[in-house]
């Protein structure tokens, strides 16, 4: 929202220009495997004097990358483009599609107020390292905790088992970057959505364990292509609701739906999200994203509003999916205020998000530490 004398706080959410959520941009994670492949096969090309620029090379390299191929090809889980062939069942771990289409696994996450405080730290999913970096740089656990997913990334088995271990929520924020939603509705990616589905649906009936899956999120603001502005709100519902109808066709019921909203701020040309809204049928939880750019915000004048306006539309739980403040604003009074106005609002809880956007966001402090460790002394944390 917009506050008097100040900036638009949604631009905190805007990305940086190389992506604020991830160690390389979607489109290069969808293609990391050709990338690996390619590398070493360049250097044997070079190796071929001077004809290097010739037939003779060209013909080597192009037989090298088929031998390679070839030989790791049935390991390949990353594809870019429609998804119709996925890794086959024996390669991945991952049971078939439909093996619990018939026995849906059900599992259910607590919804009580002031119980959930997560983080997001740089280097997740590849691994659990940085989340527990951060737990012991606080002196608190985190019982939450998130990752981005490009599209069409595998669900992080791994990570979420580490998480479970960790007794906290792996929590999911699928970005379809650079697609078009209507090919979503259409069924393009049904066969790697039922395989992200099964494989969520096996880490439930494995581990007893539920998982928050978003989709899309941030859609009311205007820097992602899935948003307001690219993708109209009625394609983006009818994409999420195909999302959400396939995860449950396939037994995938140990997912909590967190539909996900930037903060609004109409005089920044970010609306009221209500346009977006899928149905309560189709959403458990909803999330709010915002930032705090300055000393003066408090935690009404930043999500006051939004708050407002998602009880217009429905009184499912709201977890604050993504916040931070910079040490230049104040960030241990921010982060006692968020403890604040969670309990005051009666919300979930918030997640941090320990990374470099727009700004640093990153814990910086011993005070910031402290303040994080005092407040979640104050949470009612359910039982893992």
């Amino acid at each position: 929202m917009t506050v008097p004398g100040g900036p638009s706080a949604p631009w905190a959410q805007r990305p940086a220009p190389r992506g604020r959520h991830s160690d390389r941009r979607i489109a290069d994670r969808a293609r990391a495997f050709t990338v690996r492949i390619r590398a070493p096969v360049s250097k044997l090309g070079r190796g071929f004097g001077g004809v290097s620029h010739g037939r003779v090379a060209a013909v080597a390299v192009g037989a090298c990358l088929a031998a390679v191929l070839a030989v790791v090809g049935a390991g390949v889980s990353k594809v870019s483009g429609p998804v119709s062939v996925v890794p086959q069942a024996g390669t991945t771990g991952i049971p078939p599609i439909g093996t619990y289409s018939h026995h849906p696994v059900r599992i259910t996450l607590s919804a009580r107020p002031d119980s959930y405080l997560g983080a997001f730290a740089k280097g997740v999913p590849h691994s659990y390292a940085p989340m527990k970096s951060l737990i012991n740089a606080v002196g608190a656990p985190f019982n939450i905790a998130l990752y981005y997913s490009g599209w069409p990334e595998r669900f992080r088995f791994a990570f979420a088992r580490q998480a479970q271990d960790n007794d906290a929520v792996p929590f999911i924020q699928i970005e379809p970057v650079g697609v078009n939603l209507a090919a979503i509705v259409a069924g393009t990616y049904d066969t790697y959505l039922e395989t992200f589905a099964t494989s969520v649906a096996s880490f439930g009936a494995k581990t007893g364990q539920g998982v928050i899956i978003g989709f899309g999120h941030e859609m009311n603001g205007h820097w992602y292509s899935w948003g307001y502005r690219h993708t109209s709100p009625r394609v983006f519902v009818a994409a999420w609701r195909h999302i959400v109808t396939i995860f449950r066709q396939q037994g995938a019921d140990n997912v909590t739906w967190l539909w996900t909203v930037n903060i609004i701020d109409k005089r920044g040309g970010i609306p009221d999200p209500a346009p977006w809204w899928p149905g309560s049928s189709y959403v458990t939880w909803v999330g709010i994203d915002g930032y705090y750019l300055r000393s003066s915000w408090t935690f009404a004048s930043l999500f006051g509003p939004t708050i407002k306006a998602m009880r217009t539309l429905t009184l499912d739980p709201i977890l604050l999916a993504e916040t931070g403040a910079t040490p230049a604003d104040g960030q241990p009074s921010k982060i006692a205020d968020l403890f604040t106005g969670v309990h005051a609002y009666g919300l979930l809880g918030f997640v941090w998000f320990d990374g470099r956007g727009t700004r640093d966001w990153r814990l910086s402090s011993p005070a910031s530490f402290t303040a994080l460790r005092i407040g979640a002394q104050t949470l009612n944390r359910p039982a893992p």
